[in-house]
């Protein structure tokens, strides 16, 4: 399936590490991030699903929850997060899911038709409470993923979700952010009371908004 941003993040129902889940209804009216990895016991992927882990508290304070899916099954699951617990210091507190008939790598365009028939690329989709996609990554398998990276460009998509502003290069929170160039130049004083600084006409600055 060939998904692109602003799509609608397909539903589905699966068998997870954590019991059945039906995503929408796991999902709730918070943000999600569901990523993929291309099977069980591959080492960057146990960093990774550790490092998730960890960060439990960080997706909760942004309303975000995470699960993860490979094509393997759940008994394969079961071992494998025993290994992750084990060599992260962690205990994996989000869903694995099993897809071993690739039906949601299917639908969401993760097996890697280069590669193999049966192994899923590592993507990353960010999903928001209306259920769209707000942002797709794919990895390579030698690269692991940059979580500090998702945790903020979760607090952009939030940031922007509620404020007529865009985030620019580097942004972190707490950071300096640009003003929509649809709000005039009239319309700043009274929508963004902190001030701004106007570097170009269509570059206009001001402190983050919700800070």
């Amino acid at each position: 399936m060939d998904l692109r941003l602003g799509d609608t993040a397909p539903n589905f129902q699966a068998q997870t590490s954590k019991g059945d889940i039906d995503f929408y209804e796991y999902l709730g009216d918070g943000w999600g991030v569901l990523f993929s990895h291309p099977a069980d016991y591959t080492p960057v992927c146990t960093t990774e699903l550790g490092r998730t882990a960890q960060l439990k508290d960080d997706f909760a304070q942004r309303n975000t929850k995470v699960l993860a899916i490979s094509v393997d099954g759940l008994d394969s699951h079961e071992g494998w997060i025993n290994d992750i617990n084990e060599t992260q210091n962690t205990t994996v507190n989000f869903p694995l899911i099993a897809d071993p008939d690739r039906k949601i790598a299917d639908l969401y365009g993760m097996i890697h038709p280069n590669a193999s028939n049966n192994m899923t690329v590592r993507s990353v989709f960010i999903i928001s409470p209306d259920k769209k996609i707000k942002l797709m990554l794919t990895y390579p398998a030698s690269t692991g993923r940059n979580f500090n990276e998702i945790l903020r460009v979760i607090d952009s998509l939030q940031l922007t979700a509620n404020y007529s502003v865009a985030t620019p290069a580097d942004w972190k929170e707490g950071d300096d952010v640009v003003i929509a160039p649809s709000i005039s130049d009239d319309e700043i004083p009274e929508r963004f009371p902190k001030g701004h600084t106007k570097v170009k006409p269509y570059l206009r600055t001001t402190p983050q908004p919700n800070k």
